[in-house]
């Protein structure tokens, strides 16, 4: 390992994150009962500008009077991007009135470090105006060509920030890519042509310790293409998906959970591991096959991620 390290992010389980429009608070109950692991109350794009302002009361209401965390929920606000006029009162009104219930504040659009240093800046003040406890945790959306090529900057810009979502509609958009679904991939392409984009999410992710998500699907009405899509991002470490209607919950609950089988026998390379080094051996096999640290580190993360689901 480099002698030069970054700490991980908090771990939280981030299997399914349900998006939920601000304006629409007849959602919250049911995102409130739902299965979901997180849920980010939405006041950008799922919400139109007439109604920015009661949207934002909406989820102020919400946060304070509905108990998420005792629901097993993480909750999170996704702000109006830094090129709106809304985005400062967003923050100003959600944190000094419902801070205390807020666990990150997703941040759209981000391009560039200092995007994330002005959000830090403005929590860091408020939090500290109103003695708020409860220090809020930072999670930037990349969904530009921009904020692709500065994600290293991004990622290593502030110790609130814990994780990257990868925004695969904005980010076609900013491409003027041609796509068929939002999330989906287009025949006329031999692959899949947003494997860069997320695999070097995923990448940038683990190197700064932050958590990788994958964003949206768009055709709710297609499960089989969602699950295909989570799974393409489980194979390359991607950790979580969003979830744009509550049918897509289970399915990226299921996808992103480790299988009993592979809970057993990661356990079990643990344990032969364990044997082999009081024996004095860096190394050992188990069913006909050698495992040494390598194996280790990969049946901690499948290990670690078990506890999280049992936990919740």
């Amino acid at each position: 390992m480099s002698h030069k390290f970054y700490k991980p992010a908090k771990s939280r389980l981030q299997r399914s994150e349900l998006a939920v429009p601000g304006s629409s608070p007849k959602m919250f109950e049911k995102a409130l009962n739902s299965s979901a692991d997180y849920i980010f109350l939405d006041l950008e794009d799922a919400v139109s500008p007439n109604d920015k302002i009661s949207a934002r009361a909406n989820i102020i209401k919400a946060l304070n009077e509905m108990n998420w965390r005792n629901n097993g929920k993480t909750i999170s606000v996704r702000i109006n991007s830094l090129d709106t006029h809304y985005m400062y009162s967003d923050l100003v009104e959600l944190v000094e009135q419902a801070g205390e219930n807020i666990d990150t504040i997703l941040v759209p659009k981000a391009g560039t470090a200092s995007d994330v240093y002005m959000v830090d800046c403005l929590l860091t003040q408020i939090e500290t105006n109103k003695k708020l406890k409860n220090k809020i945790g930072i999670e930037c959306l990349i969904e530009t060509a921009l904020g692709m090529s500065n994600i290293k900057e991004i990622a290593g810009s502030s110790e609130r920030l814990e994780a990257l979502h990868f925004g695969v509609a904005d980010y076609a958009a900013s491409l003027r890519a041609r796509t068929v679904v939002i999330g989906g991939l287009n025949p006329d392409y031999p692959g899949d042509q947003w494997h860069h984009g997320l695999s070097e999410l995923a990448m940038t992710c683990r190197a700064y310790g932050l958590r990788a998500i994958d964003g949206p699907f768009g055709d709710f009405n297609d499960p089989d293409a969602y699950i295909a899509a989570a799974k393409r991002g489980a194979a390359i470490g991607i950790e979580g998906k969003w979830a744009i209607h509550p049918s897509q919950i289970e399915l990226a609950n299921d996808v992103f959970s480790p299988p009993e089988t592979e809970v057993n026998k990661a356990k079990r390379i643990i344990e032969e591991l364990e044997k082999a080094a009081k024996e004095g051996k860096g190394a050992a096999q188990l069913d006909g096959r050698m495992i040494d640290a390598a194996s280790a580190r990969m049946a901690e993360n499948v290990v670690n991620i078990d506890k999280l689901i049992n936990k919740k």
